[in-house]
């Protein structure tokens, strides 16, 4: 694949997709093409018809999905079930009757069986029931995955699905109502550290001595005020379950390096898992995000709220054997993505702390 090849990212401006594309470009592709939802409803069988008669992109690779945590895809089973139905089945049919050179399929670990044995492997797909509070997505990828290996084997053509486990990372989604894990808990303790600050002791504190005195260089002066002052405590967060349930966490700039692996080479089969093969208890994650942020609060912990599967953790030794591992370690990925928060803090909208 050289680096002028027609490469359309399919859902350019998400989170996966702004980083294969920043990826890609860092590696020198030129020919990159995105489109907007305005631009390109991908839903809309019609408008992709349309845009691959005209565009006619060499490679597709799709990043472009709907998706949420436990509250969104329990509140809107249907739209996360349909809406990513007809967004897969609209790229990966048009790809093959445009014959593209290759199709890059992006899933999730959530494709797997919720009590399968761990660490999950590509062969544990479709042998047991999945976890109910996120099957709606899971049925769609899972359509998805077993569309390519059709391809794969009836045409022979260079379809590849990769299975990233649960990301996180810059443009990520921080709104409490439907975001993941890692990024709510990064805007839960951001605020309930800020709004704290707001009433807190923040101003400059002027000190003063009742009389005037004659400052020297030689005597020592005591500085003090009338009043103590009281240190501030953040308010406490209160997370999810009960913090037992453990989770692997992959750098989202990481998914994309292991885009660019799949592109450069040509994979001998058609599902890898992605991830670090590491993983972290829910409470563990929470504590270190608390310490990243700076807060000081209590975490409580509502044990009436459901905590998803047990342990979801990959076998990632298929891809590894390809060449592939990945980079950032979840300490330094947490900074990085608190840090871009912070610069971006702004636009994201005020919600209520509990």
């Amino acid at each position: 694949m050289n680096t002028h090849t027609k490469i359309y990212i399919a859902g350019h401006r998400g989170m996966v997709g702004s980083a294969v594309w920043r990826a890609l470009e860092k590696k020198g592709y030129t020919n990159l093409i995105g489109k907007t939802s305005k631009e390109l409803d991908l839903k809309n069988q019609a408008s992709v018809t349309a845009f691959f008669k005209t565009e006619q992109p060499e490679v597709v690779i799709d990043a472009a999905a709907r998706v949420g945590g436990i509250l969104a895809n329990n509140d809107y089973p249907y739209n996360f079930l349909m809406e990513n139905l007809q967004i897969q089945n609209n790229l990966i049919h048009h790809a093959l009757e445009s014959n593209v050179d290759k199709f890059i399929f992006l899933g999730s670990s959530c494709i797997y069986p919720k009590f399968a044995p761990q660490p999950l492997k590509e062969e544990y797909l479709l042998t047991d029931t999945l976890e109910p509070t996120n099957e709606w997505y899971a049925i769609a990828k899972i359509a998805g995955v077993k569309a390519c290996e059709a391809i794969r084997k009836q045409y022979g053509k260079d379809f590849v699905s990769l299975m990233p486990t649960n990301l996180y990372g810059p443009h990520d989604n921080f709104d409490l109502k439907t975001s993941h894990v890692l990024p709510a808990m990064i805007r839960k303790f951001h605020n309930a550290k800020v709004k704290e600050d707001k009433t807190g002791v923040s101003e400059p504190v002027e000190l003063r001595r009742d009389e005037p005195v004659e400052l020297r260089r030689d005597e020592p002066v005591e500085l003090r005020r009338d009043e103590p002052v009281e240190l501030r405590r953040d308010e406490p967060v209160e997370l999810w379950g009960s913090g037992t349930p453990m989770r692997e966490f992959l750098h989202v700039e990481d998914l994309a390096e292991a885009v660019g692996f799949a592109l450069q080479n040509k994979l001998s089969d058609n599902l890898y898992n992605v991830g670090t093969g590491k993983d972290i208890t829910i409470k563990a994650l929470a504590e270190t995000i608390q310490q990243t942020v700076g807060h000081q609060g209590e975490i409580e912990w509502d044990s009436s709220k459901p905590d998803g599967t047990p342990r979801k953790l990959l076998d990632v030794s298929k891809l590894k054997a390809e060449g592939w591992n990945y980079q950032i370690e979840l300490d330094e990925g947490i900074k990085r993505t608190y840090e871009w928060f912070l610069k971006h803090v702004d636009k994201f909208k005020e919600v209520k702390i509990k």
